[in-house]
């Protein structure tokens, strides 16, 4: 398997992140790796952090609510409430920092995602962007570290799908 690096663009102007990625595997297999709970506790956190799917109602309208957990048990509560579906091709969603329950935690800047997939011979694209309402609430996520969380989950899906060839 190649090894495939996540380009980061920061567009300041738009209050926007993107972020393109490039996997080696099919699009179908990419969609399920981003769309199915069970695979994505596999995937999403950086390591030594995990992922824990508490509640996943993957349709429009539907939302994912999930745990970054840490080697000692600490950790950090975040939700996805889905806008639109487009079966592997386009998921739009809303990403806020939230309680065990879902309830919104106001403290941390919501990020708007639009991620899209696309097919690139036996390869796989995925082009995420991520808005915001304001620029300091994009320069607040990257001073948490999300380049560097996000690029070691991508590369987390990147041996999963090495794993599971």
């Amino acid at each position: 398997m190649s090894k495939n690096e996540a380009v980061f663009t920061k567009d300041v102007a738009n209050k926007k992140l993107t972020v393109k990625r490039a996997f080696d595997a099919p699009l179908a297999s990419v969609w399920k790796a981003w769309t199915d709970s069970k695979i994505l506790d596999q995937w999403w956190a950086p390591h030594p952090y995990r992922a824990v799917t508490k509640t996943m109602d993957f349709r429009e309208g539907g939302y994912w609510l999930y745990q970054m957990l840490g080697p000692e048990g600490e950790g950090s509560w975040c939700k996805e409430n889905f806008k639109t579906i487009e079966p592997e091709l386009r998921i739009t969603n809303a990403v806020s920092f939230c309680d065990e329950d879902g309830k919104e935690n106001t403290g941390f800047p919501t990020m708007y995602w639009k991620k899209e997939f696309s097919a690139d011979g036996q390869a796989t694209i995925v082009h995420v962007e991520i808005t915001f309402d304001k620029a300091e609430d994009m320069d607040a996520i990257l001073q948490m570290g999300f380049k560097e969380g996000f690029t070691a989950g991508l590369d987390n899906l990147d041996q999963y799908f090495g794993n599971n060839k």
